[in-house]
């Protein structure tokens, strides 16, 4: 007990004794005055009830007093049980001046350290979880039982809902190799990497699962997917370059060769073999030209010049200055084109034509005739070239703009070209914020099409001048679709 209620009931006691000497002092006097008439045994009766009415004048008292200090306890306790229940918001209201009620301050003090210190843990866990989803990461941690305890937004994402906590990381993830590095951490306690293939498909991760201090792992897995792409494009791209190269670079080598050894070539053979040698020397220009080109367009520091331009001077300028391309027998016609003013660079788009009618002639010269023209959409610009030869077959329409990629090696080859045109005007389109695409069916020709932006205030006030009248007028009134 403590010492202010201990002193309370000491003086609590002392009170009843006063009481109880007074009580007894009264009865005393009382059997004194009637000492002379009274017995000695109704004497002792007397002295008896006056200990027995001291005595239920005590009891209630003290009982109450226990009470008291009995329920102010029973309330300690069952706010220590709220406080360990987690309702940390709760408190003592105690109006005494004891020590019962300075432990009541105490545990009030407690409680509210507690809660401030809970809240700051909570913010910081809020903080944490919201910095790991936010991660290019995939994370989870696993107990030292191998169960989840905890996986970030992305690593839900990846295995859906299958993951969640106190569910086995086995049951959550079924790439072996994200698993055994899990184990491995968790058995061994170190560091353990790989590389999972299956968590997604086609994404590639590199795996970092490494042991926690306190038990258990935690398992980051970075998308390297971009990386393996970008590596395989490089490895690609130096195989392809080289192959390219080493062709031309053969027959030259071949040649000059057989010119050396023969001490006296006849002068037809010999006009023969440098004639080859001069084709393959400019195909290897072309090739650097295209590499130089392309390396350009695919810099970050590559930039345009764009202005405002009609689409019906685009086209035309384009069948003007490239129908020297043309060869014989094959005809260059214009599409029709509208007045729309877009945003385009007169250098660069001369580059965009000129690769794809190049194109065109080489695979589609068959048809007879190549059409040029555009058409108006919403906020932008269609154009587009149009071949009517043999077509490109459905399987290698997504894959026509990669660099190198010929749907027919053989006939490229035998052409002249490099595998590089499509590819510089697929860049140079995206450069302007433009799309492009090829529309194609075996036997019913391809068209190559490609959009150009309309700026916006030409988009909110059609150009109306009588020069766009009348150059509307002077163009040939067809349609901008391509039949």
């Amino acid at each position: 007990m403590t010492r202010k209620v201990f002193y309370k009931l000491l003086g609590l006691f002392s009170l009843l004794l006063v009481f109880q000497a007074a009580v007894m002092e009264l009865f005393l006097h009382q059997a004194l005055a009637q000492a002379a008439v009274s017995s000695l045994p109704v004497q002792g009766r007397e002295a008896i009830l006056s200990g027995v009415a001291a005595l239920l004048v005590a009891l209630p008292l003290a009982a109450w007093f226990s009470l008291s200090i009995s329920r102010r306890m029973r309330r300690v306790v069952n706010f220590a049980h709220r406080i360990a229940g987690g309702e940390l918001d709760a408190r003592l209201d105690d109006r005494y001046h004891d020590e019962i009620s300075t432990m009541t301050e105490a545990l009030n003090s407690t409680a509210s350290k507690l809660e401030e210190s809970f809240a700051e843990l909570e913010d910081r866990r809020r903080e944490l979880a919201a910095l790991l989803d936010s991660m290019q990461e995939a994370v989870v941690a696993i107990t030292r039982e191998g169960t989840v305890s905890w996986s970030n937004a992305l690593m839900q994402r990846l295995t859906g809902t299958q993951i969640r906590e106190g569910r086995a990381l086995v049951q959550s993830v079924r790439d072996p190799d994200v698993l055994a590095c899990a184990e491995g951490a968790l058995r061994d306690r170190v560091v353990r990497v790989g590389r999972a293939n299956l968590l997604a498909p086609g994404r590639i991760f590199e795996i970092n699962a490494a042991p926690m201090p306190g038990g258990g792992a935690v398992v980051v897995l970075h998308d390297v997917t971009r990386v393996e792409t970008a590596e395989r494009s490089r490895r690609d791209f130096i195989a392809n370059v080289s192959h390219e190269l080493r062709t031309p670079l053969t027959s030259i080598s071949g040649y000059v060769e057989t010119l050396l050894e023969d001490p006296n070539p006849k002068p037809e053979t010999t006009r023969e073999f440098l004639h080859i040698i001069l084709k393959n020397s400019n195909r290897m220009n072309r090739l650097t030209e295209d590499l130089l080109a392309l390396a350009g367009f695919e810099s970050p520091d590559y930039q345009i010049h764009p202005q405002p331009m009609r689409a019906s001077s685009l086209v035309s300028d384009a069948i003007e200055s490239l129908a020297g391309m043309v060869i014989d027998g094959v005809v260059l016609e214009s599409g029709g084109a509208p007045a729309d003013v877009v945003l385009a660079d007169p250098d660069a788009m001369t580059q965009v034509f000129g690769n794809l009618i190049e194109n065109a002639l080489k695979y589609g010269k068959s048809g007879g005739k190549i059409r040029v023209g555009a058409r108006a959409l919403d906020a932008e610009v269609e154009f587009f070239v149009q071949d009517f030869g043999p077509g490109i077959a459905f399987e290698h329409l997504n894959r026509i703009f990669e660099r190198f990629y010929r749907v027919d090696k053989a006939r490229s080859r035998e052409s002249g070209g490099t595998g590089l045109g499509l590819a510089i005007v697929k860049h140079i389109v995206q450069a302007h914020g433009g799309r492009i695409w090829v529309e194609s069916e075996l036997g019913a020709g391809a068209a190559f099409r490609f959009t150009l932006p309309i700026p916006p205030k030409a988009v909110a006030q059609p150009a109306r001048n009588e020069d766009a009248a009348a150059t509307i007028a002077a163009e040939p009134q067809e349609s901008a679709r391509p039949s």
